[in-house]
């Protein structure tokens, strides 16, 4: 069973790249998404981010 992003650890988190923008949550998908740069990083079962530049995926663009 997936544990839930603690929400303080929501507020302050984010993007580390050099935008440091916001990061959108999407629960049921369990990753975070940055606002600026598409980046995505995941959130395992234990509600832990992967905040890793080198393990974040690209979100696919529009079809």
């Amino acid at each position: 069973m997936r544990k839930t992003l603690d929400p303080l650890l929501r507020e302050i988190l984010a993007c580390p790249t050099e935008h440091h923008a916001p990061l959108d949550y999407d629960e049921a998908a369990g990753e975070l998404s940055c606002t600026e740069c598409d980046l995505v990083f995941a959130v395992d079962d234990d509600g832990i981010p992967n905040m890793l530049i080198d393990d974040a995926r690209h979100r696919p663009g529009p079809a």
